[in-house]
């Protein structure tokens, strides 16, 4: 891809970005929505749809806190070095793309983002939790991905399973209850996406564990922990990350409600980019 091509699909994702969203102060909080936060509520209920907010800034897009950089192995690191971040999103030791097309980010050629880059690169869209038998849905406007956190009581699968069942973008991920905190382990992750912006890599091997946990009505907290000896030294665990009930009044559109009502569809298509470009009326 052409560094021009790059540079305008790089202008148009922010001005869909802009277009989509209203800054987080203008989001519709009627006072009916205001009133249902209360105590009472169901900690084990995380349906509906969560809103991480615009405050978002692009250094707390990575999995850990601002600006940490985890102690990693020799291998880890080689394969960091690898990877130049775009700039504005970066570690201190990795190389750094003066230009989105100079980048090798995967993302830019409209690469699925992959778990967990998704649930802590993509500030302010937004994800919903829609529970089912034996399953809890994560569904997530950018690309329009489905994760299923199964809760049947299967186990994580193994090394062994592992290789048969192949790497996944989302990986395989299986939910279990502790107390109210929801803990998700997901394993079998392609290597291919990275773990966030900032270019750090996960291993085949790796596993994720993630907690989440209703701090009340509205709010929903996550903390996750990166365990994958491979690439390095010791467990990598996150910041809390927050996100916000939406009420429902902000996911309804003529009266279609949920992730894919027409609200904005946030997906990168590079068949369509090309067509726009190669048509000199537009």
């Amino acid at each position: 891809m052409s560094r021009g091509v790059t540079g305008w699909m790089a202008v148009m994702m922010s001005a869909l970005f802009c277009l989509t969203f209203a800054p987080t102060e203008a989001r519709s909080q009627p006072a009916a929505a205001k009133a249902a936060s209360s105590d009472s509520f169901d900690p084990r209920d995380l349906s509906g749809v969560w809103f991480r907010g615009g405050s978002v800034q692009p250094g707390d897009r990575g999995f850990g806190p601002r600006r940490t950089i985890p102690t990693m192995t020799p291998a880890g690191e080689a394969r960091a070095r690898t990877h130049i971040p775009q700039r504005g999103v970066r570690a201190d030791f990795m190389q750094l793309a003066d230009f989105p097309g100079d980048s090798n980010d995967p993302t830019v050629l409209c690469n699925p983002t992959g778990f967990p880059r998704i649930l802590v690169d993509t500030a302010p869209e937004l994800f919903e939790f829609i529970h089912v038998t034996g399953r809890l849905l994560q569904l997530n406007q950018w690309e329009r991905a489905i994760r299923e956190l199964w809760m049947d009581g299967r186990d994580v699968p193994t090394t062994e399973n592992l290789d048969i069942i192949g790497p996944a973008w989302y990986g395989h991920s299986v939910a279990t209850w502790e107390g109210d905190t929801l803990v998700v382990n997901t394993v079998g992750m392609d290597d291919r996406a990275w773990l966030d912006p900032f270019g750090f890599p996960k291993s085949f091997h790796a596993r994720i564990e993630e907690r989440y946990r209703r701090a009340d009505a509205d709010v929903l907290e996550l903390q996750l922990t990166l365990y994958d000896p491979a690439y390095y030294a010791t467990p990598w665990v996150s910041d809390i990350k927050r996100w916000s009930r939406d009420p429902r009044e902000n996911q309804t559109m003529h009266g279609w409600y949920g992730m894919f009502s027409g609200l904005g569809e946030l997906i990168c298509a590079p068949s369509i980019n090309a067509i726009f470009l190669d048509d000199p009326k537009r």
